[in-house]
């Protein structure tokens, strides 16, 4: 079993910046990670993975202007979120495949 802890939501005025962090309750550098999220209304949806061996997938709508990335010594996977939009808005969970969610964090992107 893995426990997933994000941080890092909050509050952002537009073209604004925000990181988030999930830290894993064990080691799991041999696994993908993602961040996904849902905003109101919506389904959940992917914003950014990254592979073990450090490749990323990016979802059209942040393409250059989100980053994924990670850290496996401190097994964490980091979204840094630059130039925010308020179509931004949303909850963002963590995820660690197969099938491991973090509880969500916040963020909040006002025009």
């Amino acid at each position: 079993q893995v426990q997933l802890v994000e941080s890092g939501g909050g509050l952002v005025q537009a073209g604004g910046s925000l990181r988030l962090s999930c830290v894993a309750s064990r080691s799991i550098f041999s696994i993908s990670r993602a961040w996904y999220r849902q905003a109101p209304g919506k389904q959940r949806e992917l914003v950014a993975s990254i592979t073990s061996g450090g490749s990323t997938n990016y979802a059209d709508s942040v393409k250059g202007r989100f980053t994924i990335s990670r850290d496996n010594v401190m097994n964490t996977v980091y979204l840094q979120m630059n130039s925010l939009k308020p179509e931004d808005t949303a909850v963002y969970y963590c995820y660690a495949q197969p099938y491991f969610w973090g509880q969500g964090t916040q963020v909040t992107v006002s025009s």
